[in-house]
């Protein structure tokens, strides 16, 4: 295994140096997201902006996984550092666990509460009578005015069920790598690993295939009313969430190739498949509460 011999005493809890990339990124993600608000607001500087944000985090990025993964390989980290590693972790997937929820929570608000009391329901009877006599509380619905015009749904049971198939298989084929990096098959690690980030990239080309059809044909976009603003906030955040996955499953599957783990020393790998499991779970709740019910 290609690792530097360790000149820090592993008795000790390893705290880092002071890095200059919290700050720089902080930098650039200021920039990049002044550049989408000004490219959404149809200014001049806005586009190139936020390319150059994303250009910049990209670098940064980059160079700030390097520190890390040579902390790592140099031996810096012990026991103590990868229990606080995984603490982290657990907690990182919690509060991702509640963002996720504040989401559907306002799916559920919207179907459950908004719309049957626009309809007319309990005290909404008069404020349908008065606004909105005739109003139907079916869900999908654009709300009250057809905002955006009339659309279509995307059936359940055609892209959304293909992407399902292929992120449960997702799972089986991380955790078929997980148990070969544990029994020191490095071979069938680097095939079932790999397979993971292939079939992560194939939910991906076809969630926006999923989009231009929606744009293009069904006239459902993020201006279709309350359907059309939670269905893309849902399943546009989950596919940045598969986004980022994704790449972290890429740089493990480098770092596998380097020999960076064996089978007592590897949570960021084990990290990388918490964190494709909980976008696996997630998924099911999107196909369910969105595409199904």
């Amino acid at each position: 295994m290609a690792q530097a011999q360790a000149t820090h005493d592993t008795n000790v809890y390893f705290v880092p140096h002071h890095s200059r990339w919290p700050v720089f990124a902080s930098v650039f993600l200021f920039v990049t997201m002044y550049g989408l608000a000004s490219w959404f607001n149809e200014t001049s500087f806005g586009k190139g902006m936020f390319f150059v944000g994303i250009a910049g985090l990209i670098a940064i990025l980059f160079k700030w996984f390097a520190d890390v993964i040579l902390e790592s390989v140099s031996g810096y980290y012990n026991k103590q550092v990868d229990g606080s590693f995984r603490m982290g972790m657990v907690w990182f997937i919690f509060s991702e666990v509640m963002f996720f929820g504040a989401f559907f929570g306002a799916l559920f608000y919207a179907r459950q509460y908004a719309l049957p009391w626009l309809g007319g329901a309990g005290d909404g009877v008069m404020t349908n009578a008065l606004l909105w006599d005739g109003f139907s509380a079916a869900w999908p619905s654009s709300g009250p005015g057809q905002v955006g015009g009339h659309f279509q749904t995307i059936p359940a049971w055609g892209l959304p069920l293909l992407n399902t198939l292929i992120l449960l298989t997702s799972g089986v084929t991380v955790t078929i790598a997980h148990h070969a990096l544990k029994a020191g098959h490095r071979k069938q690690l680097l095939v079932f690993l790999g397979l993971t980030v292939l079939l992560g990239c194939t939910f991906l080309f076809f969630q926006i295939e999923e989009y231009m059809h929606a744009y293009t044909e069904l006239n459902l976009t993020l201006g279709s009313g309350i359907y059309g603003s939670t269905f893309f906030m849902l399943t546009g955040f989950h596919g940045a969430h598969v986004t980022l996955g994704t790449i972290m499953l890429a740089i493990i599957w480098l770092r596998c190739a380097r020999g960076h783990f064996n089978k007592d020393n590897h949570f960021a790998f084990e990290a990388v498949a918490w964190y494709w499991h909980f976008v696996d779970v997630v998924w099911l709740g999107l196909f369910l509460f969105v595409y199904v019910l």
